[in-house]
């Protein structure tokens, strides 16, 4: 979808489609200025890209077929302490060496301020 969507010819156009569409909202914006939500971030395949692992029954929007990882689900359950969740977001290697979840902290992949707007949304699924 989103070849269709630059191929249209207008970046006026193209952007706007991209960003009416949930998945491709933070991938439209990813280089740009305005600051991605949480969600956009977790979505973004040039940022969070969490649906690339992880499902998300909570989210209708968030549609994957992956299972890498686990389903985020029950997050205030499972991670009472936010610190924990947010510190496994940060580097999951510290507490699992062969994950393959990178450490989106660690390797500078996501800001501190990322990091805290995908804990924001993440922690309520």
């Amino acid at each position: 979808l989103a070849d269709e969507i630059a191929a249209c010819g207008d970046p006026a156009v193209a952007l706007a489609t991209a960003e009416s569409h949930p998945l491709l909202a933070g991938y439209a914006r990813a280089g740009g200025d305005k600051q991605l939500s949480g969600r956009e971030l977790t979505f973004s395949t040039a940022k969070g890209n969490c649906l690339a692992c992880h499902q998300m029954p909570g989210d209708p929007s968030a549609i994957t077929s992956a299972n890498i990882g686990p389903p985020l689900v029950a997050m205030k359950e499972r991670y009472p302490d936010r610190a924990k969740l947010r510190a496994q977001i940060w580097d999951a290697t510290a507490f699992n060496p062969s994950t393959v979840m990178p450490p989106f902290g660690r390797h500078k992949i996501l800001t501190e301020s990322e990091i805290d707007k995908i804990l924001d949304y993440v922690a309520n699924l």
